[in-house]
This record gives C-alpha cells, structure tokens and sequence, in this order.
C-alpha cells in the first residue's frame, strides 16, 4: 500500500510559504498485529501549527523537519489487527499528514457517524468547540446583560463562542475580517452587531458604537491591535480568556504595542491565557453540552471544506488571510460506509 506524505521542509520565517510543505510517497510495510491501516477521510488545519513549525519552546513540541506534519484527523480502519478497532470503524486521532496510515491503536477515539457528519468531530464537537465551550463558560463566565466581544468571530471557535455568549443572554459583538462575514455573523449567527477591522480605519471608536456599555468579556482570537481596542473598554472585574494570538503568529520581531497591565489593574480585570487540553475532564460535558444545542437547532456551525490532499497547504495558509468561514477542513477520501 502506498501512501502520499507532507513533510515540513524547513522552518518558515514569517508567512509560511509552498516551500514550507514536501510532498513525498513511501510504500507502507505489512501490518503488524495490534495495529490498523487508515485511510484519512478528513484532515484538519489550524492556527496553532503554526507555532509547531517553529523550534521555539511552546506548550506542545515543534514538528520535526522532513519528517510528517500532524494534526486533528477523521480516518477509517479499512484493514486491522487490532480486535479493539475493526475494519470499517471511523476513528479521530492525532495523526501524521498522510493519505494511509499505520497505527497501534494508541490515541485514536472511535466516532459515530450516525450521531453527526464526520466533519463536526474535528469541528463543532471537536477541538474547536470544546475550545469555545470551555474557555467562553470556564473563564468568561458570562451573566446575562453583559457585553460579550469576540475575535476572529467567524472561524470556528468563535462563531461558536458567540453563540454560546447569546445563549447565555449577553449583548455580542463579534470581529471579522470582510463584509460577507459580519453579515454572516449578524444574520445568521444572530449576533447583536460585528465590525469589519479590515474596512475599519478606527476600531476603538467603531468598538465604542458597537459596545456603549463597555465589555464584559472578550475571548480573544487574535490579539495584536485588535486586542489593543477592546482593552481600552473593558469594565470593572472584566474577563479575557486568550485562546489564540493569530495577529502575532508570523511575526518575525517582538511586537510593541500598549501595556495592558495598568488596564487589568485599574478596571480589576482578570486575563487568563488557557489550552483546551486543561480542561480535558470537563470534556464530556462539553461535548454534552454542544450536542444538546444542536439537536436543538440553538447552534449553527458553518465549514470551508477543501478537496483533495494536495489542498492541504492552501487551505492552511488560507486560515492567515481569513479565506474560511467556519472550520476549514480538507475532504481527503470517501467514508466506505456513507
């Protein structure tokens, strides 16, 4: 069985680029007994590989050079020696880059695919909305009344975010980067209003207009100037759950902007940066929790799915320019079963 591969092939100053990404095939050896073959069905791309591409000390390690990038990935057993995972079952894992795959089982979760589409397992029931979940509910801790501003608001944590905050009865005030966005968010989403920081010459005052009352909360997606605006608002005892920087990602020197410090001690806020995985035995009722909304159709949830393996670094370098709506996932290979 061959299988196609993306390497990473050199460190990216910056903007990654094509150059970042190898292509390579390989025969897979026979397996072994305890271990599955997987065909990848659908492969995630997120903002936090970004760092991984980097030999910087982080809170996962980095990806190595030439050898396979990894990720959030939908895949199907189609041949096993493992009696735990037999042929035909779908399973969610950490997994290399790779059209087929060799596992020992170890890491991989069993999905079914009649509860929801595959996709929604690397999405909305997945890492992103567990993200959205947690830090909104376990540090924003919104009250009904108050203002909730989120950014980054139509990628996949945060349209969910945003919706959580509605749901909870919060005023919410979402940040996106084109006009088809915020209409998305305004329209669909119900979000009370969303700014464009792109067409946006002064977002502090267009956040004032949009935010008379102050904030409350903000989950912040983004960081960099965006940030820097909404701070400047924030209210007494406001919360800031920080759950991605994607502004500053690609930078190449250390930004300077304003000191946040004398703002959270004035306005006696709290800022907590947080990873999903620390709430990782709140999880079931996370996942509880979002399933529920959605059977009962309180929950939207918008993808960009991408097709074909060979779409994987467009579709990653996409999520820098904010080309996705939604999750962007890349549809790999159709479920035998489906």
């Amino acid at each position: 069985m061959k299988t196609r591969t993306i390497l990473l092939n050199e460190r990216p100053q910056g903007l990654p680029a094509d150059t970042t990404f190898k292509f390579t095939e390989e025969e897979l050896p026979e397996l072994q007994d305890g271990q599955v073959l997987l065909k990848a069905l659908y492969i995630s791309v997120d903002p936090y590989m970004r760092g991984r591409m980097s030999d910087a000390k982080s809170y996962v390690p980095p990806y190595k050079l030439n050898e396979p990038i990894a990720g959030g990935i939908i895949a199907e057993v189609t041949e096993s020696r493992n009696a735990k995972l037999p042929q035909g079952s779908v399973v969610l894992g950490n997994l290399p880059w790779q059209t087929y795959s060799i596992s020992d089982g170890k890491g991989l979760t069993m999905i079914d695919p009649k509860i929801a589409p595959l996709s929604y397992y690397l999405g909305i029931l997945g890492m992103p909305g567990i993200t959205a979940y947690c830090g909104l509910l376990f540090i924003g801790d919104p009250k009904p009344g108050e203002t909730v501003v989120v950014s980054g608001a139509a990628g996949a944590v945060g349209s969910v975010v945003g919706q959580i905050a509605k749901l909870k009865g919060c005023r919410v005030i979402g940040i996106a980067g084109s006009d088809d966005k915020v209409a998305y968010l305004k329209q669909e989403l119900g979000f009370d209003d969303a700014i464009n920081y792109k067409s946006t010459s002064d977002m502090r005052s267009a956040l004032k207009a949009a935010c008379p009352d102050g904030v409350d909360v903000y989950f912040d997606n983004v960081g960099g100037e965006i940030s820097d605006a909404v701070y400047s608002l924030l209210n007494n005892f406001a919360r800031i759950a920080v759950c991605g920087q994607i502004a500053l990602y690609n930078a190449t020197t250390p930004p300077v902007g304003p000191r946040v410090e004398p703002v959270l001690l004035k306005t006696k806020s709290l800022m907590k940066g947080f990873i999903v995985s620390d709430y990782a035995d709140r999880f079931g009722e996370a996942a509880a929790g979002l399933a529920g909304w959605i059977q009962e159709g309180k929950l939207k949830y918008e993808e960009t799915i991408a097709e074909g393996f060979d779409q994987l670094p467009h579709a990653f370098l996409g999520l820098f320019s904010g080309e996705n709506i939604g999750k962007q996932l890349v549809k790999v290979a159709e479920y035998s079963g489906s």
